[in-house]
């Protein structure tokens, strides 16, 4: 794929529960993206979970790291002009503001995958949400650890009133204007 010569690189982060939507709408900006010529990359949790933090857990600090090295790498990655679409709980305000602090709140756009519990949970086709509320899964965000929503994400997509198509059309206007110049 030709790099598009006028892109500008940011880091789109999709944040919101697990069952939010957030990967299904990264996937296909990614998609969207790729076909306009964009030169982007998509950093996903199951992926990077698997791979480089493989080593992590998800006690607090343990998630705190995970976000670290993710905003480092993502970092890396706009420094050379790429897009970064990142898809992430990222389950509170501080963990959120490390990333923005990495990356620079300039090349930060925050999307807030605003979907209710009861919806995320109806979509959890690995029994994660039903472990939790069973206590066989301990600090599950959402149920035994916190998610904070964030206060001023610069868009929220409501992915359960909203189908996929629609809220990448929303996210399409808001962001296309700020990587291609």
């Amino acid at each position: 794929m030709k790099k598009n010569q006028q892109q500008k690189a940011k880091v789109i982060w999709f944040t919101g529960l697990s069952g939010s939507g957030k990967s299904t709408l990264a996937n296909e900006l990614n998609k969207k993206l790729l076909e306009k010529s964009f030169l982007c990359v998509l950093l996903d949790s199951d992926s990077i979970r698997k791979g480089i933090n493989r080593d992590l857990g998800y006690d607090e600090h343990d998630r705190k790291e995970n976000i670290r090295r993710v905003s480092e790498i993502s970092k890396l990655f706009i420094d050379t002009g790429v897009i970064v679409i990142s898809a992430f709980i990222s389950p509170t305000k501080d963990i959120r503001n490390l990333s923005k602090k990495i990356i620079g709140k300039n090349n930060f756009i925050e999307v807030f995958v605003n979907t209710p519990l009861n919806i995320c949970e109806s979509r959890d086709v690995k029994g994660l949400y039903k472990k939790a509320r069973e206590g066989k899964l301990k600090k599950f965000t959402g149920i035994s650890s916190p998610f904070e929503p964030p206060l001023d994400p610069q868009i929220v997509l409501n992915a359960d009133s909203k189908n996929v198509s629609e809220c990448i059309g929303d996210l399409l206007k808001f962001v296309l204007p700020q990587i291609d110049s």
